[in-house]
């Protein structure tokens, strides 16, 4: 089995990869998936283990009043402004590739270092209408993430849903079809809408 931290760094280079291609094509300017986000937000977002260290991210924690979704929206305003050139290197960061959310065991989490990545990641290519920078079975091992928690992450009711991926052998539950590519199936389930306006219905 592969281990899961063992797929950020190759996500979030992908990420770098196509987003430096793309620099002078708007790109970071494009809406997200992330409502009120584009995509320099979601970098800042994604790349913010790199400049919080504990002390920092406690500091911003209790500016924010203890609310997670405060710190996140102010820390991705803020620093989205940050050049280019220093939110690529930060993706491309070994510090960023071997940090872990809080949880799991030994105070560390690999599972949701991977599904940060993918998640966020897929919050960029898919209103860019391009592939997922993750590696194949980086998207899989998410997909599997979120059905297993029965959509709880992110509030997405899974009742008479039957989920088919349209690249893979991949398929869950039962009931009204939906189908669409893995990283589709991923943000589908992270509550995020379709650019075809697809969604999945909230618990």
């Amino acid at each position: 089995m592969t281990d899961p931290q063992s797929w950020v760094a190759p996500t979030c280079a992908g990420l770098a990869d196509l987003l430096e291609a793309g620099a002078d094509g708007g790109a970071w300017d494009a809406p997200s998936s992330c409502r009120g986000w584009r995509v320099r937000h979601v970098v800042a977002h994604v790349t913010m283990p790199v400049r919080l260290d504990p002390q920092r991210f406690a500091a911003e924690m209790a500016a924010a009043g203890g609310d997670f979704g405060v710190l996140s929206d102010t820390v991705a305003e803020r620093d989205a402004s940050l050049p280019v050139g220093e939110l690529l290197a930060q993706l491309r960061s070994p510090r960023l590739h071997a940090w872990q959310p809080p949880g799991g065991d030994g105070g560390g989490n690999a599972a949701g270092a991977l599904s940060h990545a993918v998640i966020h990641s897929l919050d960029v290519t898919i209103p860019l209408g391009r592939d997922p920078v993750a590696p194949p079975g980086a998207v899989r091992a998410v997909l599997e993430q979120l059905v297993a928690a029965r959509g709880a992450w992110f509030g997405v009711d899974l009742d008479g849903v039957r989920l088919e991926a349209t690249d893979g052998d991949f398929g869950w539950g039962g009931g009204r079809l939906v189908s669409a590519g893995s990283g589709a199936l991923v943000a589908l389930l992270s509550g995020r809408t379709l650019p075809d306006g697809r969604s999945l219905p909230r618990g």
